[in-house]
């Protein structure tokens, strides 16, 4: 039986692992198939290890409802108990959610008749450490109307199950396994799925676009610069979109800068560190010295065994009671050289990456989202006066179109304020941030890529039409560009605090120049199309997207260094 027999708004599909059964939904005009396993779910002895392919099934499977979310740590922007956006993220914080049975995809499709169509393949953001593509703001509907695309999410195994580097795991295994880089071997297994199987979805496995935003555009940067990839005989992504992220070591990058990368060795230490820390923990040693000596005592088997028999709750309990306080706790591509670059601009300066189209992007105020990162540029403590959890209670019950129900010195700690004062301000820290983490890296990358290629573009985010005082707390904020790509402006973790009745218009018209935008660029290589209203040069210049509260208002402007 054809794929498409029938007519080709019917939602049954087959993929070379059996036939699944999707949706439609009538109010976007689209179709689509939730939770489609890619990989064998990575547990017990697979836990650690490169992903292999899902078993076959031999019913029609339905596909309506999301996979399971990654197994994670409680944070504001995962899931809590529930695998979406509800009250429970506020009382799971800090705590295992998800499941490590979670390496499935979402694809979105309008209900056309279109064949061929391009292909967005998005990998959410996180820190490598969270997040899921359950979350109401990446429902792929309205994108996939509006780019006239097929629009695929995908989930990858996140934080230490993600990224590992322990050699006690890396006994007897292959050279994948080996580089502890499996989110983004995650990503590569999703890619060559959707190679295989995305004709059947009316889209074209010769022209797929990977788009990812903060730690997502991260691992966008390590598969354009894979060398698994680069070396590949086929071609598993034509374009690339990077929103908020870079992928820079601090070897590439001038003095008093922060990189977004971080040297293999970090990752050595925090696979021995998590290994010492559980032996301890367990009271088969008393300190790190009796640690390493139990550790010692025991095979490459037998430790491995050790550590598949914790939970995640167990894992994540000890980093984030011992491993944090020792600067360990973080997560990201480990450049190991198989998987990974070894220096990923240095790879772009050698011709060795994939040599694709590239879309990138940054919020004008990135660095608001992240007050506790301020004493790293002079700031005196956190910048912020609430906890987690009344920042989510906060937003999730605000009411946006009342009058203000808080007021900036209740959000912003005293010694960042007033927040405009220059230099010791809260916006003025948050901009020095923004400039030695998120820029610089954004200027070495893009720099590196424009000497050999001219097809780079780039965009910023100037956005901050939310009522006060949420315009001067976040403004064009990280992460605030999300709903403006996806068209969701509900419900979300900042939904309720930015998106009012008075600012709607103006928020749908931008929001549909920037959809329409990644459309173009998905279709053609090149984001230039009639919504925005003017022409999009390349980098170094960019793309202004911002609106008032009635209308857009996209200009061009020169990109000023970071670093001068």
């Amino acid at each position: 039986m054809d794929a498409q027999e029938g007519g080709f708004d019917k939602t049954t599909r087959a993929t070379e692992f059996g036939w699944i059964d999707g949706a439609v939904d009538q109010a976007s005009k689209t179709l689509s198939w939730k939770g489609i396993p890619y990989a064998k779910p990575p547990v017990g002895e697979l836990r650690w290890r490169a992903p292999v392919d899902p078993d076959k099934w031999s019913n029609v499977r339905s596909t309506k409802a999301f996979g399971n979310a990654c197994a994670q740590y409680g944070r504001i922007y995962g899931p809590g108990a529930n695998n979406r956006y509800d009250e429970t993220i506020g009382t799971t914080l800090n705590t295992a959610v998800g499941n490590e049975d979670c390496l499935y995809l979402n694809i979105w499709r309008p209900a056309n008749n279109g064949k061929k169509l391009p292909v967005v393949v998005f990998f959410h953001g996180g820190s490598n450490v969270s997040g899921y593509t359950a979350d109401p703001m990446y429902e792929g509907a309205n994108l996939a109307q509006r780019a006239n695309a097929v629009v695929v999410t995908v989930n990858f195994r996140l934080g230490i199950l993600g990224f590992l580097n322990l050699g006690q795991l890396k006994a007897g295994t292959d050279a994948d396994t080996q580089s502890g880089n499996f989110a983004i071997l995650d990503s590569i297994k999703s890619l060559e799925f959707l190679n295989r199987n995305i004709e059947n979805f009316g889209g074209d496995p010769g022209n797929v676009t990977i788009m990812g935003e903060s730690a997502g555009a991260i691992n966008v940067y390590a598969l354009l610069t894979a060398p698994k990839l680069v070396n590949a005989q086929k071609k598993l992504f034509h374009r690339a979109v990077a929103m908020s992220g870079g992928l820079s070591l601090a070897s590439n990058l001038p003095p008093g800068t922060v990189p977004t990368m971080s040297p293999a060795t970090t990752y050595a230490a925090q696979g021995a560190a998590l290994l010492q820390q559980l032996v301890i923990a367990d009271g088969l040693a008393t300190d790190v010295p009796s640690a390493q000596t139990y550790i010692a005592s025991q095979t490459d088997q037998q430790i491995a065994a050790y550590l598949r028999s914790k939970t995640p709750a167990q894992l994540f309990g000890v980093l984030l009671t011992r491993l944090a306080l020792q600067g360990l706790a973080g997560s990201g591509p480990i450049p190991e050289g198989v998987v990974v670059a070894s220096n990923p601009v240095n790879a772009i300066q050698n011709y060795q990456y994939v040599k694709v189209p590239i879309l990138a992007g940054n919020t004008r105020d990135e660095g608001k989202l992240f007050p506790g990162f301020l004493p790293l540029v002079g700031g005196t403590g956190s910048a912020r006066a609430v906890t987690d959890a009344q920042l989510f209670a906060n937003h999730f019950s605000y009411r946006p179109n009342d009058p203000p129900q808080t007021t900036i010195d209740q959000w912003i700690a005293p010694s960042y304020l007033p927040a405009d004062a220059p230099v010791t301000g809260f916006t003025a820290r948050a901009e020095q941030f923004n400039r030695v983490f998120f820029l610089a890296s954004r200027d070495n990358i893009l720099n590196a890529l424009k000497a050999k290629q001219p097809d780079v573009w780039y965009y910023r985010f100037d956005w901050d039409e939310q009522p006060a005082p949420w315009n001067v707390i976040y403004g064009a904020a990280h992460l605030f560009d999300l709903p403006f790509v996806f068209g969701n402006f509900g419900p979300s973790l900042m939904a309720n605090i930015m998106n009012t009745t008075a600012n709607k218009p103006g928020r749908l018209e931008l929001s549909d120049a920037m959809m329409r935008s990644i459309g173009a660029f998905a279709r053609h290589g090149d984001p230039n199309n009639d919504a925005l209203g003017v022409y999009w040069p390349t980098w170094p210049t960019g793309l202004i997207f911002d609106a008032t509260q009635t209308q857009k208002a996209i200009g061009v402007q020169s990109i000023e260094p970071a670093i001068k």
